[in-house]
């Protein structure tokens, strides 16, 4: 078995919950190192409740805040232990069209190279087929070797990549049909 398909079978999608507070932190503290934002949106000083009831409301395209579009916000769990997380946008807006993509995904340092990305991409592509999305824009940043493989493992084509403004990385922009995917 190699380090894509290890652990794969394993991994669960989920909304957060109330439980979920102090490992969904811990998780946005490692990761906001790397300068990846965990947890989306997420403002200064808010109750981790009133952020829950945020990311449901925009699950379902209520009050969502200009510059955004609705989205489904979910975690990857392993054994009961939080290894990532996907943004699964519903549409696109002009950003999202150019660099950031219908999938978001990431996965916790900790819990790399044992297939999760895989398996995350590959469970969000499904529940993108059930919300009648397709084709999907998945984007990544140029130099990221790792992110790329796992797209276009998953049935992705490159489109093109965008240079980088002011010596910031370029993004590989792909597209994945997910009509023909399997629902299994």
């Amino acid at each position: 078995m190699d380090n894509a398909d290890r652990g794969s079978a394993s991994v669960r999608l989920r909304p957060l919950t109330v439980a979920d507070q102090q490992e969904a932190w811990q998780a946005h503290e490692e990761l906001a190192q790397e300068g990846f934002e965990f947890l989306l949106g997420l403002e200064r000083g808010e109750a981790w409740p009133v952020y829950l009831a945020r990311l449901e409301a925009l699950r379902h395209g209520v009050d969502v805040p200009e510059g955004r579009v609705p989205a489904t916000f979910l975690v990857a769990e392993v054994d009961g232990q939080m290894v990532g997380r996907v943004s699964l946008r519903h549409e696109l807006n002009a950003f999202l069209a150019a660099e950031g993509g219908h999938i978001g995904y990431g996965v916790r340092p900790g819990f790399r190279r044992r297939g999760h990305a895989s398996e995350i991409l590959r469970q969000t592509l499904v529940v993108a087929a059930s919300l009648g999305l397709g084709p999907v824009l998945v984007t990544c940043d140029d130099d990221n070797v790792g992110s790329s493989t796992v797209i276009e493992r998953q049935g992705g084509v490159l489109e093109n990549v965008l240079p980088g403004l002011d010596g910031a990385v370029g993004k590989r922009r792909y597209w994945i049909e997910v009509a023909a995917l399997p629902l299994s």
